[in-house]
């Protein structure tokens, strides 16, 4: 082939930043523009860039393992896990149960997961039988399912048999409290083991190994036989049951994987964040997860582990940069409500994408 020939196959310049343009999406690169915005904002205010920053990386890896637990859900063709306050709370009840035995720091922490992950495979298993019962309508279902577990939890928590001074309610009160403290047992147990500081930025090095063990993870079950039949059943359902696979085992495993790592995320969140919250406080954190998940590229039937870490990273940068320049900006106490349209506005953009799948590009 004459080189000439060679010479013009070559992309050009503008070939390539257009290939880049519809890889990476214009959805994300409007945030990725607006949270260098919202640096340049922090930096300019003069707010401590050095805590900022330190918070976008206890954030990332605090949050990190949930969004995860949208991947196999959606990989297996049932959704974003709106139902994952069904995991969370399964790792809150372990992480009571670890403080009823009395035990703390690793030894706390490993029982927390360890439990968590069983209780959150066995609902998780038994939910996919219903996912089963509702084919194409998973998310409705999901949502009010996760609604319904977390006001049934209500109850539990208020008649649970525990003894424990440090949950149960003083002077004679029923029930546990709203707000657990986990300082003097499981608290930043991750976060301090290797923690360093550089250039005033504090890295939680424990944190984010640990997260970055589960993408590993993750990533190699990805790659396995049932991994990829995984995602052959999200993807082409009618294919992969012609095919020979089953359809439906195939969604109960995504269901249980799902919250499996839904309970230990929030093992994970509650170390660094140092308390535990009862009764409605589960209710919305399924939002949170799938915004992140979809802000980093992900659609309603596919979803990948570099997925999980783009739209956690964008998504808490956004949260702990634009929470202080808002309430310096606009007016106090506004960083709940960014958040909120924040997270709504990302899923309803990404449900509303018919023609991509709910891709967000």
């Amino acid at each position: 082939m004459p080189e000439e020939c060679l010479i013009s196959q070559k992309p050009t310049l503008k070939e390539r930043i257009l290939d880049f343009y519809r890889d990476f999406g214009v959805a994300r690169l409007i945030i990725f523009a607006f949270l260098i915005f919202l640096l340049a904002s922090a930096f300019a205010l003069k707010l401590p860039m050095e805590q900022i920053l330190s918070s976008v990386l206890t954030r990332f890896g605090m949050n990190g393992i949930l969004v995860l637990a949208m991947i196999p859900s959606i990989q297996s063709g049932t959704g974003p896990n709106f139902a994952l306050p069904l995991g969370i709370t399964c790792g809150i009840v372990a992480i009571t149960l670890s403080i009823e035995l009395n035990m703390a720091g690793f030894s706390g922490f490993f029982f927390s997961v360890g439990v968590a992950a069983l209780l959150g495979a066995a609902t998780g298993f038994l939910y996919g039988f219903l996912l089963n019962r509702v084919k194409g309508q998973e998310l409705t279902v999901g949502t009010y399912f996760g609604f319904s577990i977390v006001s049934l939890m209500c109850i539990f928590w208020f008649l649970a048999p525990y003894k424990s001074p440090e949950m149960i309610w003083p002077y004679g009160g029923s029930g546990l409290r709203v707000t657990i403290a986990l300082q003097d047992r499981i608290g930043k147990v991750l976060d301090n083991f290797l923690a360093f500081d550089f250039f005033g930025v504090t890295v939680p090095t424990g944190l984010l190994l640990f997260f970055a063990l589960f993408c590993t993870g993750l990533w190699l079950f990805s790659r396995t036989r049932t991994g990829i039949a995984l995602s052959t059943v999200g993807t082409n359902p009618k294919f992969a049951e012609s095919s020979g696979l089953n359809v439906n085992r195939y969604r109960i495993i995504g269901s249980t994987i799902s919250q499996a790592l839904g309970a230990v995320g929030i093992v994970v969140y509650a170390q660094s964040f140092g308390f535990i919250q009862l009764y409605m406080a589960p209710l919305f954190m399924a939002f949170f997860a799938v915004a992140s998940i979809l802000i980093g590229g992900a659609s309603l039937k596919k979803s990948t582990v570099t997925h999980a870490v783009i739209g956690t990273f964008l998504f808490q940068s956004i949260l702990v940069v634009s929470m202080p320049v808002a309430n310096i900006v606009v007016a106090d106490n506004i960083a709940d409500v960014i958040r909120i349209i924040i997270s709504n506005g990302i899923i309803l953009y990404a449900l509303t994408r018919k023609e991509t799948g709910g891709d967000l590009s």
